[in-house]
């Protein structure tokens, strides 16, 4: 490991897809990026996925193979110049936690399995910030992968549209195709399956008036350097270009009949699956040309990771101000709670070895801030409520984990509950959630008055016995006296504590 972070130029890209993993790894240089190098496996997780999404035992141990040989390139780096996504095999498995472990033993990073949204707002960012595009343009990015299509339109460095849809061409492909062979009816089929997909897209997408068409992925790049084979100089990919494309594949009777110099023996299994996606989606949409960009998940991650440390940071807040005004929640107890939090967890930390990531400190906060997310539908389960709001919305910026952390958290910020519950997470430990809950839970309930008048300071948060979960929460006696209500509360809370070791909750009036 490097002695000096900051003498270390170099960041990693670990792509976990469908039908392939990539790695990517960059060298920063004049404050600009130079690509050192690539390495990409064909690890087909998508094809070890039956029909109740169960990832089998071998392309678990592919999966796990590849990272192993990942891990020897990436041993000198610092974790925080990694970036590892899993995409949507990963989301969808049922036993996903079961790769993960395995991968844990031989991947010492951490691996973030995101949601087709944030994929498709990456991949954005990844195709705008490396082609010559205007301000003004109206930027359409589609991305064919392995196990999902992803979709962005946008006119600035955000897309205002982001969407994902279950199908890629190597599930396609064991759907439509499943022995191989290539006929009008299945390809027709294939076709139809991908335009109902995004049939209640259209007529949004055509009222975007897209100027500019960038498409990404190994289906994209095959189309664009078959039509190259073809004679077509430019690339760009046209409807009459595209339909011509379709029919001289129809004349091939087997997927490994397909002969064009640029199609790998790897890229013909699901070369078909994806090119039916693709044209079912352009005919819908009425793409007019699109041009084929080598940037996507990859470059977007680097993008972000490199370009301002603070830019992912401000693009989750600007999600949580979003989500703010969109339920109007309550903005001045939803301050005095999230300032509770604060003033309780600066003491907590002084404290403790317990290490965080910063992004864990900003989940408690903005937990704080949206606890009553729920309240739109109703009172009685408000923290059922809040936490079904927070785990299905699109909230750019976040990974899943993250994402339903933050769910997690509201969802157990009041009343009984086990912390058998919460459930197991692979980017955290419990050391850590624990006493985000616990906090969180004290600044709600200290919070029951809704007075604004109340100040956090009359309380004061001390560990006991070098625990982190064991808390002795002291009160002004001026401030008990009269909020004797606040104290009935605590109490009740110390029952609700003492039902979850190691949970420790002692009330101290001093």
């Amino acid at each position: 490991m490097q002695s000096n972070i900051n003498d270390f130029h170099e960041y990693a890209v670990v792509d976990l897809g469908s039908n392939s993993f990539h790695m990517v790894i960059a060298k920063k240089v004049n404050n600009a990026l130079q690509v050192i190098y690539k390495h990409k496996q064909n690890v087909h997780l998508a094809t070890g996925l039956n029909h109740d999404f169960q990832l089998s035992e071998t392309s678990i141990c592919r999966g796990v193979a590849c990272l192993a040989m990942f891990a020897e390139r990436l041993k000198d780096f610092p974790v925080s110049h990694i970036k590892v996504v899993g995409t949507y095999t990963l989301r969808v498995a049922k036993n996903r936690y079961q790769f993960l472990l395995e991968a844990a033993k031989v991947f010492p990073y951490p691996i973030e399995i995101i949601s087709g949204q944030e994929e498709a707002r990456l991949i954005y960012i990844g195709a705008i910030n490396t082609e010559s595009v205007a301000k003004s343009d109206v930027k359409f990015v589609i991305d064919v992968g392995g196990g999902s299509t992803e979709i962005a339109i946008g006119t600035g460095s955000t897309p205002t549209l982001v969407e994902s849809r279950p199908m890629g061409c190597v599930t396609y492909a064991k759907q439509f195709f499943p022995k191989q062979t290539i006929s009008r009816p299945l390809f027709e089929r294939a076709c139809f399956a991908a335009e109902q997909q995004v049939e209640k897209m259209i007529k949004l997408v055509k009222s975007k008036n897209i100027t500019v068409a960038f498409g990404a992925s190994g289906t994209i790049k095959s189309i664009y350097s078959i039509l190259l084979d073809l004679g077509v100089s430019d690339g760009i990919i046209t409807p009459n270009r595209l339909d011509d494309l379709v029919s001289y594949i129809l004349e091939f009777k087997h997927f490994s009949d397909i002969d064009y110099p640029s199609l790998s023996d790897e890229r013909k299994a699901v070369f078909v699956s994806g090119l039916a996606i693709f044209y079912g989606v352009f005919k819908a949409f009425g793409i007019k040309e699109l041009h084929y960009t080598q940037s996507a998940l990859r470059e977007g991650l680097l993008y972000e990771m490199t370009e301002d440390n603070k830019s992912l940071q401000d693009i989750c807040q600007k999600t949580i101000d979003t989500l703010f005004k969109q339920y109007r929640i309550d903005e001045q107890h939803a301050n005095q709670v999230a300032q509770t939090a604060k003033h309780l967890f600066k003491q907590w930390k002084k404290q403790t070895t317990v290490t965080l990531d910063p992004i864990l400190e900003s989940i408690l906060y903005w937990s704080a801030l949206l606890h009553e997310i729920g309240l739109s539908i109703n009172f009685s389960g408000i923290h059922k409520h809040s936490a079904y709001i927070l785990q299905n919305s699109n909230m750019p910026g976040f990974n899943e984990e993250q994402q339903f952390l933050l769910s997690t958290l509201v969802r157990y910020h009041r009343k009984g509950l086990k912390i058998e519950s919460i459930p197991y997470f692979s980017l955290f430990e419990t050391k850590q959630i624990y006493p985000l809950l616990q906090i969180l839970r004290l600044a709600v309930l200290i919070n029951n008055q809704r007075s604004s008048t109340l100040d956090p300071h009359v309380f004061t948060l001390a560990i006991m016995d070098n625990d982190p979960c064991k808390f002795q929460l002291t009160l002004d006696q001026q401030f008990a006296q009269h909020n004797r209500l606040v104290v009935l509360d605590l109490e009740q809370e110390q029952l609700y504590w003492q039902q979850n070791k190691p949970w420790q909750l002692h009330i101290k009036i001093d």
